[in-house]
């Protein structure tokens, strides 16, 4: 196995896997600049998704803490 070849494929010699998914993307129709842009897309949707949760919990947010549940103090008396 000379010149980084790992063996016989399909068309006699391996193919990167980069090569390979480019090929498939360029059979898709969608180049390079169209990739880049759905990334973007997908990217910006993921921050607006955020913000829109991070919006959700602000304005659910109780305005005042609520006083701690379970065991109170008890009321003893002072001399």
């Amino acid at each position: 196995m000379s010149g980084g070849k790992r063996g016989a494929g399909a068309a006699g010699a391996s193919r990167k896997a980069c090569c390979m998914v480019s090929e498939i993307l360029e059979e898709a129709g969608l180049d390079r600049e169209r990739v880049r842009q759905i990334r973007r897309q997908v990217l910006e949707g993921i921050v607006l998704m955020c913000q829109w949760q991070l919006q959700r919990m602000h304005e659910h947010a109780p305005a005042e803490p609520a006083a701690p549940r379970g065991r109170r103090g008890r009321k003893i008396q002072v001399e």
